[in-house]
């Protein structure tokens, strides 16, 4: 029944979630820009509908990976400071069955958000749709309802579940929230520059050595760099299916490889 005490500690996590507080505001103020950058678009002269999307899923992006930071590095935390983890492993419940339910119950939680903020920018762009005259259309690098926009929320999805790994990681052995939060954070912003990192010899003039070192960091950190195809959407260029399928795949490998040393860590964490 492995699976069933997985999905009663997800179900757990999900229902803890959608009470929180932060959860919320996040959520509200992101539905809220999706809909600002409607009123922004309407001062961008020509550049409306690109100046909608560009920002809408930017501001899904932002506000999802705050929601994965904020509530994903006191998953295991939280039960430490309340001392209730002490009940749930007296239970004859695994760690590894633990840290993966914990997982489990956060992305959902983040799916459901991703995706209910993608709904809000699609009726915003059904609204621009259908009040654009024809001209404005013929401007428009691609339609307002392009289904390829399901494409970059499916990329924000994966990067998020690979961010909710490296939150839960931090949070398996540090009981500091604020130390597991910098780590996170610091992990993801250099993520996002880990292309830079690896050609780092080229792009600044150092010693080789210097160069080689920056360029296995940035092989070594997740390429959250890799997830960003939303200027492409923006502007009606094709997404490869070989890149997309490579970057999914990168993502549930990392994704693993990350869980498990959640899991190793836990599995030794003594609790006193």
């Amino acid at each position: 029944m492995t699976a069933r005490r997985i999905g009663l500690v997800a179900w757990h996590v999900f229902k803890e979630s959608v009470r929180d507080r932060v959860l919320y505001g996040i959520a509200a103020f992101a539905v809220l820009l999706v809909a600002g950058s409607m009123l922004i678009g309407q001062i961008t002269a020509g550049q409306d509908l690109k100046v909608i999307k560009d920002l809408g899923l930017a501001v899904i992006e932002l506000a999802a990976a705050l929601m994965t930071i904020f509530i994903g590095v006191g998953l295991i935390s939280r039960e430490i400071d309340r001392k209730s983890i002490y009940a749930l492993l007296a239970k004859p419940l695994p760690r590894w069955e633990f840290v993966l339910g914990k997982y489990a119950g956060l992305v959902l939680t983040i799916v459901i958000n991703i995706w209910a903020m993608g709904a809000a920018l699609y009726l915003v762009l059904v609204w621009q749709d259908w009040i654009a005259t024809e001209a404005m259309r013929k401007s428009w690098y691609a339609p307002a309802v392009d289904p390829r926009l399901m494409l970059a929320l499916v990329m924000i999805t994966a990067e998020m579940a690979l961010l909710t790994a490296v939150a839960l990681f931090f949070s398996t052995f540090s009981s500091s929230a604020l130390l597991s939060v910098a780590f996170t954070v610091g992990i993801f912003v250099a993520g996002l520059e880990s292309g830079d990192l690896r050609r780092f010899g080229d792009i600044v003039s150092v010693s080789p050595a210097a160069a080689t070192f920056v360029s296995a960091i940035g092989w070594a950190l997740p390429a959250f760099s890799e997830f960003d195809v939303k200027n492409l959407v923006v502007h009606g260029i094709p997404v490869a299916g070989g890149l997309l399928l490579s970057t999914l795949g990168y993502a549930a490998i990392y994704t693993a490889a990350v869980l498990a040393g959640s899991v190793a860590l836990f599995s030794r964490r003594e609790f006193k």
